[in-house]
């Protein structure tokens, strides 16, 4: 009797570990590593995708989403790849078929005018193939509203741009990269999201490339869109819109091999200012400047004085603000005041911020530097 019960044991415990073994998950596949990506190279999450699913283009760039503490400098530093973020979303490959190109990995403090025309490019090729549904850019996010402008200005298609970065690096337990990536991904594949441009989506909000903002240093709700609010959100069973971008332009990149974009440079006005760094600047070889005004659009007499000075050499000027609501207007009179800069020449840049004026400065100075002309830009 003894022996039977320990037979039959023995036979049920053979037979579980039998199961145990045939339904063990594969172990998970180490992300390949930045070094060894293939730029081009599609990469599906963890998990067989569907098949039929629209194809969703990574585009990396770096930022603090690329991000992981080195040991030794004991801080973030950019450690990983595209494909690494994307392994670390096995859900995506539910959503879309995702293809990686890992463009550069800098910090977004790193951008500027020519890595956006490279950007730019990338982006429209992907664009251009019929089986893209949309693209995905991920970077820093200190300046991932200026490149998001860019984007916008500069890319022709009514498919989706969705720029994501995080707040949190790789290292740190609560790692925002991987939610907005895959908030991202299902934006891309809405069709809803078509016509809309560039948009910033972090945190499950989604904000037009125009007036996206960074408002918190380290907050992961850190992107607002001021007085104008959210395009939509991001919700668990679908993507709510609530109003689409009226204001949109198109304004190519007409660089040949080896050109590049006009310097503008942005100028600071506080308490004092004196106008010599407006000065200093044209000596520099600015062809355009942004002021970054008080108020509605208004200067110290010295700074009109400069400004005055160098739009009558040719130098075209344009009026922004550093009150992050509302228009600039040439509305004051007094020597210095937004309507004696209009009548020296100065061009007023409506509520777009110093940084994104610049933009749109430089990418109109390719076709004139008149101000009548200029200004139209501004109005659109």
């Amino acid at each position: 009797m003894r022996q039977t019960i320990a037979c039959t044991l023995a036979a049920l415990l053979a037979s579980g570990a039998a199961e145990a073994q045939a339904t063990r998950p594969a172990p998970r596949q180490q992300p390949t590593a930045p070094a060894a990506a293939r730029p081009d190279a599609p990469v599906m999450a963890e998990g067989q995708a569907r098949p039929g699913l629209p194809v969703v283009r990574l585009i990396a760039t770096g930022g603090t989403i690329a991000m992981k503490i080195d040991p030794v400098k004991k801080a973030p530093v950019p450690a990983i790849s595209g494909e690494d973020l994307v392994a670390t979303v096995p859900e995506i490959a539910q959503v879309a078929h995702v293809e990686v190109e890992n463009l550069s990995n800098v910090p977004s403090s790193y951008m500027d005018a020519d890595r956006w025309v490279q950007l730019q490019k990338a982006v429209t090729a992907s664009l251009a193939r019929p089986e893209v549904a949309g693209v995905i850019v991920s970077h820093g996010t200190d300046t991932l509203e200026e490149t998001g402008w860019f984007l916008d200005l500069t890319v022709d298609s009514e498919k989706p741009i969705v720029l994501i970065g995080a707040q949190r690096n790789a290292s740190e337990r609560d790692f925002d990269g991987p939610r907005n990536l895959l908030n991202a991904a299902r934006i891309c594949v809405d069709r809803a999201a078509r016509g809309k441009g560039t948009m910033v989506a972090l945190n499950n909000n989604i904000n037009a490339a125009r007036d996206a903002v960074k408002t918190h240093t380290s907050d992961v709700e850190t992107f607002k869109s001021g007085d104008l609010g959210f395009l939509g959100f991001v919700d668990y069973d679908r993507i709510v819109w609530y109003r689409a971008p009226q204001r949109r332009q198109h304004v190519p990149v007409r660089l040949e091999d080896g050109q590049h974009l006009p310097r503008v440079d942005i100028i600071a006005t506080y308490g004092g200012a004196d106008g010599v760094l407006v000065r200093a600047a044209v000596a520099a070889g600015a062809k355009g400047l942004v002021i970054q005004a008080l108020g509605w659009g208004n200067v110290s007499v010295p700074t009109f004085q400069a400004v005055k000075e160098v739009i009558a050499k040719g130098t075209p000027v344009v009026i922004s603000t550093r009150v992050w609501n509302g228009r600039v207007l040439p509305n004051y009179g007094y020597e210095g005041g937004g309507k004696t800069l209009q009548q020296a020449g100065a061009v007023f840049a409506d509520n777009l911020s110093p940084q994104k004026a610049r933009i749109l400065l430089m990418l109109a100075l390719q076709t004139t530097t008149d101000p009548k002309q200029l200004q139209q830009f501004f109005d659109r």
